[in-house]
């Protein structure tokens, strides 16, 4: 507890005498009490001359004092001593932070004037305090400070310390208030005391503005003065107000506070001095008089560091006080209950008080550790610095606080769970197991626990009475390690024994247990128990193993700094021989006479001077290749960020976004920078994604990496700028080594001269999360901290690194990592790759016991520095060394000096890689090596460098010009940057930092040196990222055959010398270089698109689709297309294993391929015992604490084990780990981010280019969102067409074309020929294609998009609004009467408000009158036709999105639906005009939507005529046309020739309508369209202007003009044709516009599909497929009936089966069929001839022509006997009369007088395979005779 004389008494016989009067004078009380422990300590004010300071305020200052009184009170009484201060210097400010007086250093404004009306964020359990600075000394600072370290009313209660935070910038967790006061800038000239500098609270007022408000009380008016010595004691003691009454340790439930000595106001003394007094009145005079000297004897004692913050242990009842005594000083009352409602100072039971003995570390040589137990710990006084106080394993005694949550999931019972008793057995069996140098584990004991528990669920009570000779029993097989102390009275007592017993007899006399068990037996409180740790090895281990990374780095420059480690440091200045150690290199290196030793002349060292200068091997540069896993997991990242898309929460629209950019955050390392940035440079991805041109690409590479330091704000602030500038731009930020400081903002700090909390603050700031256009990808070799229960990434948003089993090889190389080392153990072959060098371990241990006061980091670097220095010098100057260094240390130094000597290596030797996290004693490492290796002359045989991720790479020129030299380098400037521009470079570097960074180290890496790694890294992520550093890609051979690897890494020195670490991209190695790559110039093979190829790979000109196909446009199966490119890439790459190409001409390497071996790693014995875990039947590293900066959420747990890997481990970790409160997911929202990804792999396999591999994808996706495939294919031309030239418009010239009846485009390749007189006479071969040709084209601004494509522009046009909106859209009911159909029909409209004055309405509102049509007079911008789009099945990829293509101008839009669809409708297009069919067209094909929109349209011209004309408006003056356009019309394009040559440009549905409508006469034309766009029309001008020929898929129809010539309701395919043979035969003219053309989309869902036609019974289990044969049978048979509409049977049957009926016409153009008033497809080998039967219609001459068939059907009552008989048939032609129904079948051939001249039988009768009541189509067929 820190009271300074505590620890300082000399006499045995003072503290019998004391603990016994304190024992006797306590011993009334009748309550139970139970201290508790805690951390704080009360800090000791030494008295000046032995005398307590008198208070010189004088006795009327008892009854009351003003605040400036009190004031100048405090500021008299601050000083420590009478003496004068010393000036305090203070430390000067971060360069650039504010220093303006009234700020904080990060520049924000404290004063109180300035914010007080400001809303200030004040965490719980705070306080707004003001702070006075004397620099500004009119102002108040605000502050906000942990109440617990402020005073109460009475100016008590204030625990030692500070915690506070600022409240200008918001930084959290100041814990000294001198830090603090730099912070805040108070820019003091004496030491900062918070008594001095913090004056007021702060309160709010009535207006709720802060001002100031009370004087914070840290001392009171005092009731106790000192006069001067009196009584040889030196204090005027006052008995009233000194009575045990007030004595205590304070209210229980605030831990240590401070005393009351009374009722009235007392002085407020320290916590040491309060105690004394009331045991001062305890003893008489003669005893007194040895106390007052020993009061400020020694310094005072600080408070204890290792104590856990929070309360382990439960708070005891509050002990009722014990009222004033009436008489006597020594007289004792019995207890009553307290007056006052203030809580009073408790007594305290001396049996729980332990004075910690001075010198208890020196004397005994170690400091012991307490574990908490099961119970209350004791009091500690005195000397507390010499102990630690552990919770290691408090938590797993806490089971029974386990919830029934956690108990269900591990399937327990609460009856289940451990009896104190067992626990204390278990605990003792568990610490008797350990071995002599091994320490606890929670781990390992927690799982103890739980087998118990599972194991023995009923285990037997225990009793009180047998547990002592149990526990006595169970210590007694530990052979001496373990002791049991048991005590009835309490802990304390227990440990005050065994604390004795360290103490006495000299150290090397006594054999102490490495534990012992303290046992409190009490009746009252049940067992309680704690454990002592004396073994100096476990001590030491447990109690540095509590410190954090940066508390330990901050202890060991404390020791650095302060001179601690100068006893160490001259035990190092004689070598092991006893010679001064530099007096031997000064004499040795004036034996050389300057000359150095030169490495690669031969196997002989020889001598030359240190000027001299080679020549040496040229190597060749790396070449960034993309391997099949890493392709396979970029796949997966693409396949998620498609997820989210689709997910439907609107949280990711990949719709909208044309362009990818990226930014990748790293750890602080410039080394990490320059590598990221090459890595970046050599993939060639900023080309790729069109972000810099070729030239400045490699310039600009480091533009897109930042580093997370102090620049990183800037930085992201531009970045994030960037992000708000360019919505249309998907930014991703990679930030990657994620799992480094993951401290959240609020308590970062500058820690160890590091910035903390910099990551929370940029990845997690609100401005990252909100914006919708940046994903942020977080990777991470060990992500272990970001996989807690409040993880800010979705269990589904992680992608993990395939296992080694299933990953694809790296060409000849397979990944070697961190199971594989564990697992290399079991090779048994002499030399393991993972070792433990014991020798070492040994020397550590006895230089640990003489060196007790020092981290043990510094003895081993100190060690460590001294077997590197020997072995140099063993190796040169004296070989008698060689005994005393470790064998693994020479091992590594003569292969380093060596190697390049050895014949064939020119000069190329290996990396020794040392790890030294400190930075000071780094540098002293690199200082001493450096020195030594220079005095040895070994300057020019290899570099010692300082890996520090501060500084960049500093090397000597010579060794700078033999790496230019080996690379061919021809800059001068050029300089190493990486690691692994080192390669082949004979180097020591030494790895400082923290934590490893994720730097990637070449492949001449060879010796990892980690053992300084101990038992301070006892976390997975901890432990795990240190050997990470030596994982790496090996040859195949290596890890398949061990003992075989091994023995050529012993025996073969020169493939040694070339083992090679393959890095983070997987390059090939060296014999694989340039060369390979050259000569395959294979872009698969390299596996990234290159700048200048990059068109031929990424566009193909064409590919072929099918209704199979993917749609490659459309977010939600992107994926599979992706997924199907990158597994053609993948199934390449894969197939091209490691070749071996002849040798290169540039370079000097053998050309067999190098062994690449994996690395040795050296460990501490700590590390290496659990890296061997599982082999050694111990806790292995993946059973630990995932990481620092998160606890476990339950000491009870499924097993951890080696198989759980990617998903299975992180719900592990998801479900029983939590973050700390300093970690930046502490406060996260409980919902994911959904923006968020998570990648995951080992260390050094591949990641960054896994990354980069996925922008690339990433951009290759949304180009291809941005492009569509359309049809490209040309139609077939006329072979003797007429070219004429024409100008628009003149109707007379267009009239004097001939017409063309075949249909040319290439969809109707499938459908018969229609015949003309210059239709070719002889049968063409069809060259049909299986699939029809598409090309993939990038969408223009004029596109039609579909329910996919979201911007700002077209937000409102196809978006819903709010779902108020919704309701807005009206229904219509509009009835016409239909001659064609011959009853009324029915259509529903649902009309959006916004769209309502496109309709008229009956006067009341609510009757659909018609729909409003322009005049032919109109002049406006838009187009003049309303636009009808017949769509089906393609709610979400119909193309009905028409803003862009009219370029936002008003339209009007009708989609014409199916009633079954109109809910899917509704949703994806709430905005849009729906015309819904009656439901008797669920089935029926496009053909009666056509119909149903033309017959609306003609209904609706004549009902606006009328409305029109009563407004004086002539009829023909209404607009009378529409707009039919299919849902797959996606680009419009213009063809004309300028200067002759031929150009094509990309124009909106607007323009093309506006031009079309302006057309001179255009009102003459029944129908105009445009063609059909193919790549050859694109590259040529148009022949003519215009066509007579068929229309389809965009037309404009006039409705007046077409009156009599309708659509075929019932048609499902070749409708438009059907209808332009119509038209043109009814004398009306078609006209095409050639210069302009249609791209169709390709859409392989919905549309015109076929019926799945299945039978109409379904008792058929499993129905085979019918064929077209099948779908007609004969009238009335028992063949299976269909389920399928007749029409459509119909079709599909001619179709297919057409040559059954007319086998004449097969492959016969001179004799067609003859087809009255229909167009049916007959097949392509079969022509039809059509003939119009209407009166003055305009037909082909057929005089002459002779027909092969006749083909009637559901002919009218036009078709007359006179009319067939104009005509002559084949003998044998064929005739086929179809109609609706038998009887009107045999009225047609009656009424025909067909059997005239056909010939009938009964059997050719048949029926399309419909049941009677779906009404089957009937048809005879017969024979011309």
């Amino acid at each position: 507890m820190g009271n300074s004389y505590a620890g300082q008494l000399k006499s045995a016989r003072f503290e019998e005498a004391l603990h016994n009067s304190i024992e006797a004078s306590l011993r009334s009380s009748s309550g139970d009490p139970q201290p508790i422990f805690t951390q704080l300590y009360l800090e000791p004010e030494p008295c000046q001359d032995g005398k307590p300071k008198a208070n010189t305020t004088g006795s009327d200052s008892i009854n009351g004092h003003s605040s400036n009184d009190l004031e100048e009170a405090e500021e008299d009484d601050d000083s420590d001593s009478s003496s004068p201060p010393l000036p305090y210097l203070q430390t000067p400010a971060p360069e650039g932070c504010c220093t303006l007086d009234g700020f904080c250093q990060a520049g924000k404004d404290i004063r109180l004037v300035s914010i007080a009306t400001e809303s200030i964020e004040v965490p719980a359990g705070f306080e707004l305090v003001g702070a006075k600075s004397p620099s500004v000394p009119e102002h108040i600072l605000v502050c906000a400070v942990d109440r617990r370290f402020l005073p109460d009313e009475n100016g008590k209660n204030a625990l030692l310390g500070f915690s506070g935070n600022c409240v200008g910038c918001g930084e959290k967790g100041f814990r000294y208030f001198t830090e603090f006061s730099n912070h805040i800038n108070l820019k003091l000239s004496t030491q900062p005391k918070k008594q001095k500098h913090l004056k007021y609270y702060l309160v709010k007022n009535s207006q709720g503005a802060l001002c100031k408000g009370p004087l914070i009380c840290w001392k009171v008016p005092t009731a106790l003065r000192v006069n001067g010595p009196t009584n040889g004691i030196g204090v005027e003691v006052h008995p009233p107000l000194l009575s045990p009454s007030q004595v205590s340790l304070g209210p229980q439930g605030q831990g240590y506070r401070s005393a009351d000595l009374g009722d009235s106001p007392g002085t407020f003394l320290p916590f040491h001095l309060w105690l004394f007094f009331s045991w001062f009145t305890l003893f008489p005079a003669s005893v007194r008089c040895s106390v007052s000297s020993a009061m400020n004897s020694g310094p005072p004692k600080k408070r204890h560091r290792s104590w856990h913050p929070s309360s382990l242990v439960p708070v005891p009842p509050t002990c009722n006080p014990l009222s004033r005594p009436s008489g006597s000083v020594l007289a004792v009352s019995s207890p009553q209950p307290p007056v006052s409602a203030v809580i009073q100072p408790q007594p305290v039971t001396a049996g729980e008080t332990v004075i910690i003995p001075d010198n208890l570390l020196n004397s005994s040589g170690v400091r012991p550790v307490i574990l908490i137990g099961h119970g209350t710990l004791p009091y500690f006084y005195g000397n507390v610095g010499d102990i630690v106080v552990s919770p290691l394993l408090v938590s797993c005694y806490k089971s029974s606080q386990l919830t029934e949550k956690t108990l269900e999931t591990l399937g327990l019972h609460r009856s289940q769970m451990l009896s104190v008793e067992t626990t204390i057995l278990l605990t003792l069996q568990y610490l008797g197991r350990l071995g002599p140098e091994q320490i606890p584990l929670r781990e390992e004991l927690e799982q103890i626990m739980l087998k118990a528990i599972l194991c023995c669920p009923g285990s037997p009570a225990i009793t009180p009475s047998q547990l002592p000779w149990l526990a006595r029993l169970e210590a007694s097989v530990s052979g001496g390690t373990v002791q049991v102390v048991v005590t009835h009275g309490s802990l304390g007592e227990g440990i005050s024994e065994s604390l004795r017993s360290l103490r006495e007899g000299p150290r090397h006399q006594r054999s102490l247990p490495t534990y012992v068990m303290v046992i409190c037996a009490s009746k009252m409180s049940g067992n309680e128990f704690c454990v002592l740790v004396l073994g100096k090895y476990q001590a030491r281990a447990l109690a540095e193993g509590m410190l954090t990374t940066n508390e330990f780095l901050k202890e060991i420059s404390y020791e650095l700094i302060t001179g601690k480690v100068s006893v160490l440091a001259s035990h190092f200045k004689t070598t092991s021989l006893g010679d001064n150690l530099d007096k031997q290199l000064v004499r040795y290196q004036r034996r050389r006479k300057g000359q150095v030793t030169l490495p690669y002349q031969g196997d002989v060292p020889e001598h030359f001077h240190c000027q001299e200068a080679a020549s040496m091997l040229p190597l060749t540069d790396k070449i960034f290749q993309i391997f099949p896993a890493q392709l396979s997991v970029a796949r997966s990242l693409l396949s998620q960020v498609c997820s989210i898309a689709d997910s439907g929460s609107q949280n990711l629209d990949l719709g909208r976004f044309s362009k990818v950019d990226f930014l990748v955050l790293v750890p602080p390392s410039h080394i990490l920078v320059h590598q990221t940035a090459q890595r970046i440079r050599q993939s060639g991805v900023l080309v790729d994604l069109g972000n810099e041109d070729v030239s400045t690409a490699s310039q600009k590479s480091e533009k897109y990496v930042v580093r997370l330091d102090s620049d990183v704000h800037a930085r992201m602030e531009a970045f994030m700028k960037k992000v708000k500038q360019n919505p249309y731009t998907l930014f991703v930020l990679i930030h990657d080594n994620a799992h480094v400081d993951l401290t959240s903002a609020l308590s970062g700090s500058v820690c160890h001269g590091e910035l903390q909390g910099l990551a929370d603050r940029v990845v997690n700031c609100q401005e990252v999360l909100e914006a919708l256009n940046l994903l942020v990808l977080q990777v991470s070799c060990f992500p272990y901290t970001l996989q807690t229960r409040q993880s800010r990434i979705s269990i589904s948003n992680e992608i993990h690194w395939p296992s080694a089993e299933t990953a694809p090889p790296a060409g000849c190389l397979v990944y070697f990592g961190l199971r594989d080392y564990s697992s290399s153990l079991q090779w048994g072959v002499a030399s393991p790759i993972l070792r433990c060098d014991e020798a070492f371990e040994k020397m550590v241990l006895t230089l640990l016991e003489r060196h007790s006061h020092l981290h043990s980091m510094v003895v081993r670097s100190f060690l460590l520095i001294q077997q590197y220095t020997e072995a140099m010098m063993a190796l040169t100057s004296s070989p008698s060394l060689r005994d005393h260094i470790t064998p693994e240390t020479l091992a590594m130094v003569e292969d380093l000096i060596n190697t390049p000597s050895k014949e064939g290596s020119q000069g190329c030797g290996h990396m020794l890689l040392v790890r030294v996290p400190s930075l000071q004693l780094a540098m002293l490492a690199r200082e001493r090596l450096e020195d030594v290796r220079d005095k040895l002359g070994l300057q020019l045989c290899f570099a010692v460098l300082l890996g520090s991720p501060a500084s960049e790479l500093s090397l000597s020129r010579n060794f700078v010009s033999r790496l230019k030299a080996w690379r061919g380098c021809e800059n001068e400037d050029w300089v190493p940057h990486t690691y692994e521009d080192l390669e082949g470079l004979p180097c020591i570097v030494i790895l400082t930092g923290k934590d490893p960074l994720g730097e990637t180290f070449p492949r001449s890496l060879k010796y990892s040196d980690l053992r300084l790694i101990d038992s301070s890294y006892l976390t997975r992520t901890a432990l795990e990222q240190e050997v990470g550093l030596a994982c790496t890609y090996v040859s195949v051979d290596a890890v398949r055959d061990p003992k075989l690897g091994m023995a050529c890494r012993e025996s073969d020195a020169e493939k040694a010398a070339t083992s090679m670490n393959d890095g983070e991209e997987l390059e090939r190695p060296h014999s694989n270089g340039s060369a390979a790559t050259r000569t395959s110039g294979s872009l698969v093979e390299n596996g990234v698109s290159s700048s200048d190829i990059a068109d031929s790979f990424q566009k193909p000109s064409t590919s072929s689709s099918h209704p199979g196909d993917p749609v490659t446009s459309d977010i939600g199966t992107l994926t599979q297309v992706f997924k199907q490119e990158c597994d053609s890439l993948g199934s390449q790459l894969s197939s091209n294993p490691c070749k071996k190409p002849s040798q290169s001409t540039q370079s000097g390497q053998p050309p067999s391929s190098p062994r690449v071996s994996p690395r040795t790693v050296i460990l501490s014995r700590a590390a290496y015992n659990l890296l061997a875990g599982e082999s050694a039947s111990q806790l292995s590293s993946v059973s630990l604490l995932p990481h620092a900066d998160v606890s476990w959420s339950s000491p009870l747990r499924p097993v951890f084990t080696h198989d759980l890997q990617g998903a299975e481990q992180s719900a592990h970790y998801r479900q029983w780990t939590v973050a700390r409160q300093h970690h930046a997911d502490y406060e996260a929202s409980p919902v994911p981010h959904p923006r968020r990804l998570l990648l995951s792999g080992p260390p050094q396999v591949g990641k960054t280019g896994a990354y980069l591999q996925l922008l690339r994808l990433l951009h290759r996706m949304l180009i291809r969102l941005l492009e569509v495939d359309v049809y490209d294919e040309e139609e077939e031309h006329e072979e003797d067409g007429e070219h004429l030239s024409l100008f628009f418009g003149k109707d007379v010239e267009i009239r004097k074309m001939p017409f063309d009846p075949t249909p040319r485009d290439p969809k109707f390749r499938k459908a018969s020929p229609v015949y003309s007189p210059r239709i070719p006479r002889f049968f063409k071969e069809s060259q049909t294609p299986t699939k029809r040709l598409t090309k993939s084209i990038r969408l223009s601004r004029f596109a039609a998009h579909n329910a996919f494509h979201h911007c700002e522009q077209c937000h409102a046009y196809c978006e819903a609004g709010p779902a108020a909106q919704l309701s807005e859209c009206t229904f219509h009911a509009f009835t016409f009467s239909s001659s064609m159909l011959g009853e009324e029909v029915q259509l529903q409209f649902f009309i959006p408000k916004a769209k309502e004055k496109h309709f008229v309405f009956s006067q009341e509102g609510s009757h659909l009158e018609c729909l409003r049509l322009p005049l032919v007079s109109t002049k406006v911008c838009f187009a003049l036709s309303p636009i009808f789009t017949p769509t089906t099945g393609r709610q979400e990829h119909g193309l009905l999105n028409l803003f862009h293509a009219t370029e936002g101008t008003s339209h009007l839009h009708i989609l014409v639906i199916k009633q079954f669809e109109m809910p899917h409708y509704r949703k994806y297009w709430p905005n849009h005009i729906l015309l819904v069919l009656p439901a008797m067209f669920n089935n029926a094909g496009v053909g009666a939507a056509r119909f149903m929109i033309k017959e609306l349209s003609y209904h609706n011209l004549e009902l606006e005529r009328n409305r029109l004309e009563e407004q004086g408006v002539k009829r023909q003056d209404v607009w009378p046309f529409i707009v039919m356009m299919d849902d797959s019309c996606v680009q419009w394009n213009a063809h004309q020739s300028a200067d002759g040559s031929p150009s094509s440009t990309n124009v909106s549905l607007k323009s093309v309508l506006q031009h079309m409508e302006n057309t001179p006469k255009i009102l003459l034309y029944a129908m105009c369209g445009i063609s059909k766009w193919s790549s050859s029309l694109a590259s040529k001008t148009p022949s003519r202007p215009f066509s007579r020929c068929h229309l389809h898929d965009f037309v404009m129809l006039n409705v007046d003009l077409t009156q009599n010539v309708q659509y075929d309701l019932n048609r499902y395919d070749c409708e438009e044709v059907d209808i332009n043979l119509r038209i043109n035969s009814s004398g009306l003219l078609l006209c095409r516009f050639n210069n302009f053309s249609l791209m169709k989309k390709h859409i392989p869902v919905g549309g015109n599909k076929d019926f799945v036609v299945k039978p109409k019974l379904m008792e058929i289990e499993n129905p085979a497929t019918f064929i077209p044969s099948q779908y007609v049978c004969a009238p009335d048979s028992e063949q299976t009936l269909l389920d399928a509409p007749a029409q459509f049977l119909l079709e599909r049957f001619l179709l297919s089966c057409s040559h059954r009926l007319f086998p004449k016409a097969v492959r016969n153009r001179n004799n067609p069929v003859l087809s009255i008033d229909s167009y049916l497809n007959l097949s392509p080998e079969i022509s039809v001839c059509y003939i119009n039967s209407r009166p003055h219609s305009t037909n082909l001459n057929h005089q002459g022509l002779v027909f092969s068939g006749l083909l009637l059907y559901l002919c009218d009552s036009f078709v007359v006997s006179g009319l067939l008989k104009k005509f002559r048939f084949l003998k044998g032609a064929t005739l086929c009369v179809i109609c609706q129904d038998r009887s009107s079948l045999r009225q047609t051939i009656v009424r025909l007088e067909l059997e005239d001249e056909w010939q009938f039988r009964l059997r050719d009768e048949f029926q399309t395979a419909n049941c009677s009541e779906d009404r089957p189509l009937y048809f005879l067929t017969g024979r011309h005779v």
